[in-house]
């Protein structure tokens, strides 16, 4: 509420007219700031529908939505199931099996039974002789096994491959870590970036006022005002290709969390990095836990057990099936001439490989080629395994140790920026030296910046290598 406004005799018209227009300028004044202030408040995206993403929320985002991620999973599942498979394979298989067969009677014979209360019925004569009866009815449960070291070896190998696929889920799983990781950290670089180039550009803005003040008071040449002029242009296209920078990288990573990529989120992370453990442990907890080695160690195995299952085509295999049920002419547990059709027959077979025109020993020849590759895989990979643990750790050494560097640079630059700002407002330094002062803060914060991000994926990284993450 405003005050009311009381114009009595005393006062003139003219001040009269010019107490009421500033009355009204100041009613409008205040309508609009409440309108602007409602106007912003409605565009601003309310802290309940921004979400705030850390990096396991991320990471678990990811692996929701990854299709690579997703075919690893079903590949490792589908393992699985074919291992129970194969172990299904070494139990007996039970049928009950149910048939008529109806045969073209013999020339002479009627086709039918004659039968009579008094007298028995007689069975026609089918025209094939490998069938019994005109009429034969079937139902039998049959109960089959098949023993044979091909079949023992085929679980093994069932084995072996479920451990292979869970093992590549597992470097699935690395990779798509290692993605989600890279993207995560370098959205909060490029944010952190951003802060430092609006800092340069409020540093570089606030210079071009003291160049044309100094200019005004004829303290300083127009180039030093032409020289601001042009690091304040600079810095504002710096400003804008760290803002493209940031939603580059906020999309690249949202592609990964959410269904809709321009999803608003935030990114939080701690601002203390993890500490980095000693070598020796590193490398005991890659050599139990690398996923890369457990394949490959997994794929020699399955390679042996190829050549086994090969080899067992040399070897006999027993087949055992046993029935029980009827197989006569009527469809009923005794016939007309009361004998009872119910019964049993068993079956043992026994197949002795003798003569296959070579094919299982070409079969035993590549299962061996491919053992020698998987072993020659193997130790490429533990090669390789050593070379990265080495690399790695080395690498983030080094970027932990120079991070306390980076961060001493950043200070000493922007103390010396402040020294020859205040030596040239006191008109001891050039524009030059100014300059020169806020290009290397602005470098020597850019590179803090490439410092963290450095020692953040040297970190996960080996993390990586040890299971860790």
């Amino acid at each position: 509420m405003f005050p009311r406004l009381n114009f009595d005799s005393g006062i003139g018209r003219g001040q009269r007219k010019r107490t009421l227009l500033a009355a009204l300028l100041l009613l409008c004044f205040a309508q609009g700031l409440l309108r602007a202030q409602g106007n912003a408040a409605a565009s601003l995206p309310s802290a309940a529908t921004t979400p705030t993403v850390t990096l396991d929320e991320a990471l678990s985002r990811a692996r929701s939505n990854e299709p690579g991620f997703a075919a690893a999973a079903a590949a490792s599942r589908v393992s699985n199931i074919d291992r129970s498979i194969a172990r299904g394979a070494l139990l007996p298989t039970v049928t009950y099996h149910n048939q008529f067969i109806y045969t073209q009677p013999a020339d002479g014979v009627t086709g039918s039974s004659n039968a009579s209360a008094s007298s028995p019925a007689v069975s026609s004569t089918p025209r094939f002789i490998a069938n019994n009866a005109v009429h034969e009815y079937t139902s039998q449960g049959v109960v089959t096994e098949t023993i044979g070291l091909q079949q023992i070896a085929a679980v093994s190998r069932a084995d072996a491959a479920a451990a292979v696929a869970s093992a590549e889920l597992e470097i699935a799983r690395r990779g798509l870590v290692s993605a989600v990781v890279g993207l995560f950290y370098g959205s909060l670089a490029a944010d952190r970036k951003l802060v430092v180039a609006q800092r340069a550009s409020q540093e570089a803005s606030s210079f071009t006022m003291l160049t044309e003040q100094r200019e005004a008071a004829r303290e300083a040449a127009h180039a030093d005002v032409v020289k601001a002029q042009l690091q304040q242009q600079q810095r504002e296209r710096d400003v804008a290709d760290a803002v493209l920078q940031v939603q580059k990288t906020r999309l690249e990573l949202a592609v990964l969390l959410f269904p809709d990529p321009r999803s608003p989120f935030t990114l939080s992370a701690s601002a203390i990095a993890a500490p980095l453990a000693s070598q020796s442990d590193v490398e005991t907890a890659a050599a139990r836990a690398n996923p890369e080695l457990q394949s490959a160690l997994s794929s020699l195995r399955l390679s042996n057990l190829d050549v086994t299952s090969a080899r067992a085509a040399y070897l006999p295999e027993l087949g055992v099936s046993f029935a029980y049920g009827i197989d006569a002419a009527q469809f009923a547990t005794r016939g007309n001439d009361g004998v009872r059709n119910l019964g049993y027959s068993a079956t043992a077979t026994l197949d002795i490989p003798v003569w296959d025109w070579l094919a299982t020993q070409h079969k035993v020849k590549q299962a061996e080629i491919l053992h020698d590759a998987a072993k020659i895989t193997l130790t490429a990979t533990q090669r390789r395994l050593i070379a990265q643990l080495d690399e790695t750790y080395a690498e983030a050494s080094v970027a932990r140790d120079q991070l306390q560097s980076l961060e001493m640079s950043a200070e000493t630059a922007k103390e010396s920026l402040r020294l020859t700002r205040l030596r040239y407002t006191a008109g001891e330094a050039s524009v030059l030296e100014v300059v020169d002062a806020q290009n290397s803060l602005t470098g020597a914060e850019l590179a803090r910046e490439d410092g963290r991000l450095r020692y953040w994926a040297a970190l996960a990284a080996l993390q990586m290598l040890t299971g860790t993450i």
